[in-house]
């Protein structure tokens, strides 16, 4: 039954959709229409098509909500994240390995794992996954991608899918 909401000062309507069991979400599929200008949504074709043949509008759609979602979540204080940290750095700066080691030891509980790769003769990258609340995830990559010698560094956080 549609019923008046106020939203930005302005009138509007509601449609709720009553379910016989709210505590239950389902994952039948609805439809919703998205209007977008011409030039967005032919970008947004180009998109799609690069995604590969078992891509459609719709799926690429559930990705970036989904995309979306997961940054929200990464982004709340609190929540427990899963990160990677791939590091470039110099095996030839003083003392930098038994640093990063250091650091690596002091967070046992947050680092899961970590993968060393020799890049060339001066060159390695090294792969850290933490798991942890998504500020003491974000303050370890931190101080190891400020460590003097490391030369680069990202981290990047996802969901543990507790809450998607």
């Amino acid at each position: 039954m549609p019923k008046m909401q106020w939203r930005y000062g302005k009138p509007c309507l509601a449609i709720a959709v009553i379910r016989e069991d709210e505590d239950k979400m389902s994952n039948d599929l609805m439809r919703f229409s998205v209007a977008m200008p011409e030039d967005l949504l032919v970008k947004f074709d180009h998109l799609v098509a690069r995604r590969g043949l078992a891509k459609n509008r719709s799926e690429v759609v559930r990705d970036l909500v989904r995309d979306a979602l997961v940054e929200d979540e990464c982004s709340m204080p609190g929540r427990i994240v899963m990160g990677t940290l791939t590091i470039v750095y110099s095996h030839h700066a003083n003392d930098l390995q038994e640093k990063l080691h250091q650091i690596q030891h002091n967070y046992l509980e947050t680092i899961v794992a970590s993968m060393h790769v020799h890049v060339d003769e001066e060159n390695c990258l090294e792969v850290i996954v933490l798991k942890g609340e998504t500020g003491l995830v974000q303050d370890i990559a931190n101080l190891i991608i400020g460590t003097k010698g490391v030369k680069t560094g990202r981290l990047h956080m996802t969901t543990t899918g507790a809450y998607i």
